[in-house]
């Protein structure tokens, strides 16, 4: 049976899944088209807490990727989400712009913007410390955001990946290697919104209109892509262009996006 019949639905990580840095995983363009010349909805999720939808959008595009903003969603939408929906007003960010940008769309002030839309390692008392990869991360960032969790702000973490993968087969450290710094110093574990958490899928489910058993998660990690989607309902499949590079004994996988 092919996907088309199986499933409504395709659920397309980023980051060693469709691309790796600024280069397009090989024949990963080709196997979404052909989704989406059989009818099978296309929605991208990143973990990635760094940028817009809209960056996303046009480095997909640049690529040869066919995306609209309203299919993209990431660990900054799904925090933007689950912070209004808590009633959070007030965010202290160690993050990057494109998180903090995300966070003020959706209505939420963040406490320690500078005028150039960076994090500034001081601001006043906020409800919510929200951790995410963050490239200008320093000393000073990290303890202003563990006095204001000792101050009694919630902890958030857009996600927890020790790593992401870059071109040619390299890596560089992910948003959970500041977040575990964060969370030794205050002492406090963070609620998590992204993957491994389902809360991303069942945000993008809902939007689709779409029941579990209709949707294909597709990813490069074992850890975060795969365990998101099957903590969802979702069926699964492994690719092994990014992190992972066996698959587990019963997990659907394939060398490349040729394998769908």
């Amino acid at each position: 049976m092919g996907l088309t019949l199986s499933y409504r639905l395709a659920i397309f990580d980023l980051d060693g899944t469709l691309y790796r840095g600024e280069e397009p995983i090989p024949h990963a363009v080709e196997a979404v088209a052909r989704l989406r010349s059989e009818g099978v909805g296309i929605r991208y999720l990143t973990n990635n807490s760094s940028q817009t939808r809209a960056f996303y959008r046009d480095k997909l595009r640049r690529m040869g990727f066919e995306a609209d903003e309203s299919e993209i969603s990431s660990s900054a939408t799904g925090t933007a989400a689950y912070l209004t929906s808590e009633g959070f007003k007030t965010a202290f960010v160690v993050g990057m712009p494109g998180l903090i940008a995300t966070l003020r769309s959706a209505g939420l002030e963040v406490v320690n913007e500078s005028s150039q839309g960076h994090a500034l390692a001081a601001g006043p008392q906020a409800e919510v410390v929200v951790a995410g990869i963050c490239l200008d991360f320093t000393y000073a960032l990290m303890a202003a955001a563990m006095n204001q969790i000792r101050c009694g702000a919630k902890f958030v973490a857009t996600n927890p990946d020790a790593t992401f993968p870059l071109e040619g087969g390299r890596f560089t450290p992910g948003a959970g290697s500041i977040v575990a710094a964060i969370q030794t110093c205050s002492g406090v574990e963070p609620f998590v919104v992204g993957k491994p958490n389902p809360y991303l899928i069942q945000l993008i489910l809902g939007e689709a209109n779409c029941s579990p058993a209709d949707a294909l998660v597709i990813g490069d990690r074992m850890d975060t892509d795969i365990e998101s989607g099957t903590r969802a309902g979702c069926a699964t499949h492994l690719v092994l262009t990014g992190v992972e590079t066996q698959a587990p004994q019963g997990q659907a996988s394939s060398p490349d996006l040729r394998g769908l």
